[in-house]
């Protein structure tokens, strides 16, 4: 078994292994817990009797301390993005411009939307008619003839 100080440092060491790991792959989560494990260490080595046990817990509290702080704070301070339609490939489409596949009538048809071909919803068009996007509901797509958009 470690030392008040052995344990300490090993604590720490574990926390410099978790700061390394989440550089290494990113997920924003393992920092976190690297900071747990620097507070708990920096405890073992202020209060070098610590227990095992209580080593333990206090890890785990500041864990979830830590990480609630974390979602605290992304949530209140959104990482910003070029793109923040990235991954969100339905509203990536709205506004796009678009060739019906296979007839829409009473409502229903398909459109071909870059590579594949998508269900639809919209008014009664022929096949090769341009339709725009207008909206995504549970998968159909919702178009509407080009010529009805105003200009701009």
């Amino acid at each position: 078994m470690l030392d008040g100080v052995g344990a300490g440092m090993a604590w720490l060491v574990f926390a410099l292994a978790m700061g390394v790991a989440e550089l290494i792959l990113p997920g924003i989560f393992l920092v976190f817990l690297a900071i747990a494990a620097a507070i708990t260490g920096v405890a073992v080595l202020a209060l070098p009797d610590l227990p095992v046990p209580v080593q333990l817990a206090s890890f785990a509290i500041w864990s979830g301390v830590t990480v609630l702080i974390g979602r605290r704070w992304y949530r209140d301070y959104p990482v910003a993005t070029s793109d923040p339609l990235l991954n969100d490939r339905a509203a990536r489409l709205i506004g796009e411009i678009v060739t019906v596949d296979q007839p829409i009538a009473g409502g229903s048809g398909r459109v071909k939307v870059a590579d594949g071909v998508w269900p639809a919803h919209g008014p009664d068009a022929a096949a090769g008619t341009r339709m725009r996007v207008v909206a995504i509901e549970g998968g159909v797509v919702l178009v509407e003839p080009v010529e009805s958009l105003p200009a701009g």
